[in-house]
């Protein structure tokens, strides 16, 4: 059976949308798979298989290496750009100091010349007078308007008349920020969390890699369950168990330490290379096809 007509004929002097499509111009649109998503026991900042677990109170668990060479690194940068500013505040100071003195220096030459020297200097605005000291009907003098505009002509195409502004360091904040929610972070508000590990599975798949398990419905761990974590023991449970049993009980499941329900914090899931992630995981791309040049323009991608 012949092909449609429309679908192959290209004696048009313009793209049809089917040939568009074939170019991949247009709205393409995606599901995310599995190996677009970050699996709930990754790191946040290296994303590979936590170590040494710790978790901040919004729910994000980092690696205990990772997580203390990054506010390291903040607190050398806050402590660069505090030497930065305190350097700044200095010279204004000094360029201050400096255009006092200046001043005064010119205040004082200004009193002594109207005192001591040989023709009178005047200080009014109004008097005009040349650059020679000068005064008089036959004199030639230069307006005010135009000795400040040849003092203060800025040229951009002259390189010595060039107009710089000033480059200003604002004052740093001193605290610390989660790298994954930049919110205020400190040592101090880190805790380690235990998952526990399902060793029947282990054995069957020694291949595979670790699987984890809630410690009360023995029900494993993925990032379609929401998990909490206590903060006072470390233990992780499915939200379901820590609603039913430790929000209830105030203990623990595991160790029977207390607790209250300001220790239960939920544990992120695992977020895709978007910005936004949830249950519609789906990938949109639009590429603009160019007008005259044969080139298409490429937008960022949506993303939902």
């Amino acid at each position: 059976m012949p092909q449609r007509h429309s679908k192959n004929n290209n004696d048009l002097a313009f793209f049809t949308y089917d040939e568009k499509r074939k170019l991949g111009y247009g709205t393409q649109k995606e599901r995310l798979g599995k190996d677009s998503i970050k699996p709930f026991d990754a790191c946040c900042l290296c994303l590979k298989s936590f170590i040494d677990p710790l978790c901040c109170h919004k729910g994000h668990v980092f690696c205990k290496e990772c997580i203390l060479e990054c506010l390291l690194s903040q607190k050398k940068d806050i402590q660069r750009k505090l030497a930065a500013h305190a350097g700044q505040q200095k010279q204004d100071k000094e360029e201050e100091e400096e255009r006092l003195m200046l001043q005064k220096a010119r205040e004082l030459d200004a009193f002594d010349q109207q005192n001591h020297g040989p023709v009178p200097q005047y200080n009014d605005k109004n008097y005009n007078r040349d650059k020679n000291g000068f005064h008089g009907a036959n004199s030639v003098k230069a307006t005010s308007y135009e000795e400040e505009a040849l003092r203060t002509m800025k040229a951009f195409w002259l390189p010595s008349a060039t107009p710089d502004a000033p480059a200003k360091v604002e004052a740093p904040s001193t605290s610390t920020t989660c790298p994954e929610g930049n919110e205020k972070l400190k040592m101090k508000n880190l805790f380690p969390i235990r998952f526990t590990e399902d060793t029947s599975a282990q054995k069957k798949h020694k291949s595979l890699g670790k699987s984890f398990i809630c410690p009360s419905c023995k029900v494993t761990l993925t990032n379609t369950l929401s998990l909490v974590a206590l903060n006072t023991c470390g233990h992780v449970f499915c939200k379901k168990c820590a609603e039913k049993f430790v929000a209830v009980d105030k203990v623990c499941v595991v160790c029977d330490r207390p607790c209250k329900d300001r220790n239960l914090v939920n544990v992120e899931k695992g977020g895709t290379g978007f910005a936004a992630h949830g249950d519609n995981l789906e990938a949109k791309d639009f590429k603009h096809l160019g007008s005259g040049s044969g080139l298409g323009l490429v937008r960022p991608a949506m993303k939902t």
